[in-house]
């Protein structure tokens, strides 16, 4: 799957950004919808498939809402039962979820 980034920003409930760490700094176009990880939101620490999952795992038991950007993300996330196919929408070929855990 790759590695992955992973970040928790702190708000009234954690907001975790999970993306492919390949997609970091680019931005997608199609349409209305954007999927930008050119800013800081995405840019955490660098973890692989295995390592993500118990780190994933953590915030699903802390209540967090999810940004899940990009192929190895979203399939970790789908194989761990936090998103599921219908929650799953395209951006220029590139695969994406938002979720509340």
């Amino acid at each position: 799957m790759g590695e992955i980034i992973i970040k928790a920003h702190k708000s009234y409930r954690e907001v975790v950004a999970v993306c492919d760490k390949h997609l970091l700094g680019k931005k997608f176009l199609e349409g209305e919808r954007m999927l930008d990880l050119t800013g800081q939101f995405f840019d955490g620490e660098v973890f692989s498939s295995e390592e993500a999952v118990e780190k994933i795992a953590f915030h699903v038991r802390e209540d967090a809402t999810f940004n899940i950007i990009g192929e190895g993300s979203v399939a970790l996330c789908l194989k761990m039962g936090i998103i599921s196919e219908s929650g799953i929408l395209k951006v220029d070929g590139i695969p994406f979820a938002l979720v509340l855990a």
